[in-house]
């Protein structure tokens, strides 16, 4: 004797089938739920935290913004007027710790994000005095 599907088993997996079938229609004549990413992109969202730029005609040269940075990625070389600095972004947590603590809003959150990169030196960015 073999095994025997029953009725109600059988109309079970039909109605599965057909509301599997159903939902993939629906879903046909909806709009993605996602972007094609990169060629499309989402607008970043209002007080976002990119990677920090520095204004230096702002900066002191108080060299706050690298003794409050939790992760180091902050190099500040000289002090006062001729101070330059180095932003390691491969160490950034994107924090926003150091544009908080800037006496003189020197520094600002950008938009930029897309900083993934295979080349350590393209992740470093020099910041120095105009000349």
């Amino acid at each position: 004797m073999g095994l025997d599907h029953e009725p109600a088993e059988e109309a079970y997996k039909e109605g599965e089938i057909m509301s599997v079938i159903k939902e993939a229609l629906k879903q046909l004549l909806k709009k993605p739920a996602t972007l094609n990413y990169p060629i499309e992109k989402m607008p970043v969202p209002e007080d976002f935290r990119g990677r920090p730029v520095w204004d230096m005609r702002k900066c002191i040269g108080c060299g706050l913004c690298s003794r409050v940075c939790p992760s180091g990625a902050i190099e500040m070389i000289g002090k006062g007027p001729q101070a330059e600095i180095k932003h390691y972004v491969d160490r950034c947590m994107f924090c926003a710790q150091c544009a908080e603590s800037c006496p003189r809003s020197a520094i600002t959150m950008s938009e930029e994000y897309e900083l993934a990169g295979f080349d350590r030196s393209k992740m470093l960015h020099e910041y120095k005095r105009e000349t």
